[in-house]
């Protein structure tokens, strides 16, 4: 055992409690809270756009209006409403009714307007020089308010059809106001019109009326609507035949009707072709055509709108047409995002396939040369001694060389006193890891070097599997497979997926393709001479060890995965330990990832890290978690607003195709399957901490502030493995 400590020239710099970090202390520490408001604003605007498209189109009532099932009796409705006309002013203190005069027919159409029929309809009415009222929804001026714009541009009259085809009759008094007001608005903003002429949807005639209707049309009065209802339903709806429908809707003696045909809601060729033999045939008997304001002389059933209710009518209608296109990108979206995902899985089990009976083979002679183990340590004083003693239990030549890196807590001294061979300790003021690891490369005695963590615990012959790659010349370092240790709870369960399905099939993969992004400093073998002709481990990213990886591969290194080389590793116990591990791992990479981001014009090995690795850390470790808030809140969309069992098939396939990963994963690894029955409950905690992560890792990078070496808590769960293990 000996101990060494730096030259007296050696720079001391300290980290934490407002010590000076040296380049590090020289980088604004800037709090990010602003960010964190201007996500939950994007995902409330997204929640509202979702919630305006649900309730404008998938609460739309799509019954047929000759559908609606009976609401009860009519004991209620007064007589002269019953056996009035069909227009009615239920506001009045006594209710009254009206119909069109004598050889009058009002022509009313229903639920447009709609791109396709509204337009034809039109074309024949202007043919026969004939005008009508149109009973629009809301939601369809909003989609298209140039025809709304046309309808009246052409003499025609306009009236309020609820915003979403709502039975008045059996919503409640809230979303009863809400869809006339709206209905309102929709007109106010397309055509800066208001109209007080109503037709609820699911309404036939005046005899027809149930209790419950004429409780609609009576709040509909106290509102100020006087409410159409129909005298003559043409049953267009039904597509019963051109013949049928201009029977049904030809008057059978002189009196006034209204007759209801339809604009919209599916196929209207019959009602087009109808429309066009029954108004010449009526006018030929002597009938006039007139919308329902001029045919019973009502004044002014349209006025101007208020300049004010003008404008919030626009605001709708670009809400609406904003939501839509909302909708429309997420949906492009989140199908690129599942292709792409499911492409992913199909990927790395193949590459892992490949990668299993490529490594099979010898990478050449065995490599028996001695090998330097570097531990850089700050605190340790919880595992040191179970890490350094599996280290030489090592069943191949090592020196180990602990770096203490300024700790507080005795673990230097607990090394010295463990009095152990081929121990060497080298103490420093605290510098920071990247420092303790260049000490360590410094004062090493082999040409292959192994590093590992101050929490980390090998197997016996980890050290012996990790070196073997190095028989071929063309490696410069080698990624080990890191396992978890404390994987009692679900916290360490979760973890413990992650890092043998998510960390070690990405490996494999990474291995294959030539373009490994990250040796992690938990265990990882490099070449001595490489590292020192990069300068050694650098300090400009917290990610030091991706860095350090990045850098070799654009040198011309391969860097390969030997999952036979395991260790195992102490994970955070506590969200918030996560989280803040999670968060410099992320911020690091990058951090690593901007800074070599010229390896993507670079040939060669470069290229290869350039436009593979990064690439793939791009998309799946950075945009595809972006996407994961949105994914959520479409899900809840989707639950609520569309089929929730087809949402509740694809979250199955989705967690189906999750398992698949996972038990060949584990399988490939050894690993018992017992643990992959947590993975459901993965997706509502674990899931949203590591986006929420990338999240804040990318607002700190684009902020231009800078982390903090943050050291996790140590639990003292680590124990050496026992010889053959």
């Amino acid at each position: 055992m000996t101990t060494t400590r730096p030259a007296p020239g050696h720079r001391s710099r300290r980290r934490g409690n407002g010590r000076a970090r040296g380049r590090r202390a020289a980088v604004r520490q800037v709090p990010l809270r602003t960010h964190w408001l201007l996500l939950t604003t994007l995902v409330l605007t997204l929640t509202a756009a979702l919630l305006l498209q649900g309730w404008t189109h998938q609460l739309y009532g799509g019954t047929p209006d000759g559908a609606a099932t009976a609401k009860g009796d009519g004991r209620a409705v007064p007589g002269a409403v019953r056996d009035g006309g069909p227009v009615i002013d239920g506001g009045a203190a006594q209710p009254r009714s009206a119909r069109p005069a004598d050889r009058t027919v009002a022509l009313t159409f229903d639920d447009g307007p709609d791109p396709v029929w509204t337009p034809k309809i039109l074309d024949v009415l202007r043919r026969h020089q004939v005008d009508a009222t149109f009973f629009v929804v809301g939601s369809q001026v909003a989609a298209h308010p140039e025809l709304a714009r046309r309808i009246v541009a052409e003499g025609h009259e306009l009236g309020v059809h609820t915003f979403t085809h709502a039975d008045l009759a059996a919503v409640p008094e809230w979303r009863r106001s809400l869809e006339l007001s709206q209905s309102q608005l929709a007109l106010a903003g397309a055509v800066s019109r208001t109209s007080s002429l109503l037709r609820p949807p699911y309404s036939s005639s005046a005899a027809a009326l149930t209790d419950a209707d004429w409780e609609a049309v009576r709040k509909a009065g106290q509102d100020g609507y006087l409410t159409v209802l129909t005298t003559l339903d043409s049953g267009d709806w039904r597509r019963p035949g051109v013949d049928r429908i201009v029977a049904d809707a030809t008057p059978r003696g002189t009196a006034g009707e209204i007759v209801l045909m339809h604009d919209a809601g599916g196929d209207r060729s019959q009602t087009v072709a109808a429309l066009d033999r029954l108004i010449p045939e009526l006018q030929a008997r002597g009938y006039r055509f007139a919308p329902v304001g001029d045919a019973l002389g009502l004044p002014r059933p349209m006025a101007a709108a208020p300049a004010g209710e003008h404008w919030r009518g626009l605001a709708l209608l670009g809400a609406l047409a904003a939501s839509e296109w909302v909708l429309r990108v997420l949906g492009w979206l989140l199908f690129a995002a599942g292709a792409v995902s499911v492409l992913r899985a199909v990927a790395v089990v193949v590459a892992a396939r490949r990668h299993k009976r490529l490594r099979d083979r010898p990478w050449g002679p065995p490599v028996t040369e001695p090998v330097t183990v570097i531990v850089p340590a700050y605190n340790e004083v919880a595992g040191i001694e179970a890490a350094v003693r599996s280290l030489l239990a090592s069943d191949h030549p090592v020196e180990v060389i602990v770096v203490d890196d300024g700790s507080t807590d005795g673990t230097a001294d607990l090394v010295e006193s463990l009095r152990l061979p081929y121990v060497r300790v080298i103490r420093q003021e605290n510098a920071g890891k990247p420092a303790a690891l260049n000490a360590g490369i410094a004062a090493a005695s082999c040409e292959l070097l192994v590093m590992v963590d101050g929490d980390t615990v090998f197997e016996p012959d980890a050290v012996r599997m990790l070196v073997q790659p190095f028989a071929d010349r063309r490696v410069g370092a080698v990624s080990g497979n890191a396992k978890v240790v404390n994987r009692g709870g679900l916290l360490g369960r979760w973890q413990h997926i992650e890092y043998v399905v998510g960390f070690n099939l990405d490996r494999r993969l990474f291995d294959l393709a030539e373009c490994m992004p990250t040796v992690p400093g938990a265990v990882g073998a490099f070449r001595r001479s490489a590292l020192l002709r990069l300068g050694g481990v650098g300090e400009s990213t917290l990610a030091e060890d991706t860095d350090l990886t990045m850098g070799l591969c654009r040198a011309g290194w391969r860097v390969v995965y030997e999952e036979r080389a395991k260790a195992w590793t102490e994970a955070p116990a506590s969200l918030g330990a996560l989280w803040r591990q999670r968060y410099r791992w992320c911020y690091g990479t990058l951090q690593a990832m901007w800074k070599h981001r010229g390896a993507l014009a670079q040939r060669g090995q470069a290229g290869k890290l350039g436009r593979r690795g990064l690439g793939y850390l791009l998309l799946f470790q950075v945009l595809l978690p972006l996407l994961a808030p949105v994914v959520d809140v479409f899900a809840l969309y989707g639950l609520v607003f569309l089929d929730p069992g087809r949402i509740i098939g694809l979250w199955a396939a989705f967690l189906a195709l999750q398992f698949a990963m996972g038990a060949y994963a584990f399988r490939l690894d050894g690993e018992k399957l017992g643990p992959l029955w947590t993975l459901p409950l993965q997706q509502f905690v674990y899931r949203q901490l590591m986006y929420l992560v990338v999240i804040q890792s990318v607002c700190t990078a684009l902020a231009g502030s800078r982390l903090r070496w943050q050291r996790m808590q140590r639990y003292g769960s680590l124990q050496v493995p026992p010889a053959g293990g």
